[in-house]
């Protein structure tokens, strides 16, 4: 059972893979200079606070059982540097019908880097599997 009101964290040491710079090396086209540096994406901050949200959320998930994400809304407030420690943290807002909503907060050292609200759902393996499935041999 999940409180309103419990928490939980996840903390987590940013390597250059997690940076802005990391990510646009792994995707690059020669058509764009993609002039980004070594410090913390977005994108990998939001990862972590899905990570801790779905963490949570595993202890209500029945066999066969798992949450995915279905609505981001965060604001990124600071740059961290490769080899700092990040801690995210969810706050359980409760349920509306079959979505888990959640406050989320990301901080380094020196403070918070993000917050905002995420929303999660638990649905079942086989129909998210199925469902994946079916969009690809829709194409």
């Amino acid at each position: 059972m999940l409180a309103v009101g419990q928490t939980e964290t996840v903390t987590y040491v940013v390597t250059k893979h997690d940076t802005a710079h990391g990510l646009s090396a792994e995707w690059k086209d020669e058509r764009y200079q993609d002039a980004y540096i070594d410090v913390f994406a977005t994108i990998r901050m939001i990862a972590l606070m899905e990570l801790v949200c779905g963490r949570m959320l595993e202890r209500i998930q029945a066999a066969g059982e798992l949450s995915v994400g279905v609505e981001v809304n965060v604001r990124h407030l600071a740059p961290t540097p490769v080899g700092a420690t990040v801690t995210a943290t969810a706050t359980y807002l409760g349920n509306d019908g079959k979505f888990h909503r959640f406050r989320v907060e990301a901080f380094d050292p020196a403070g918070k880097i993000g917050e905002g609200e995420h929303t999660r759902a638990i649905v079942t393996v086989e129909r998210l599997l199925a469902g994946a499935q079916k969009r690809l041999m829709s194409r």
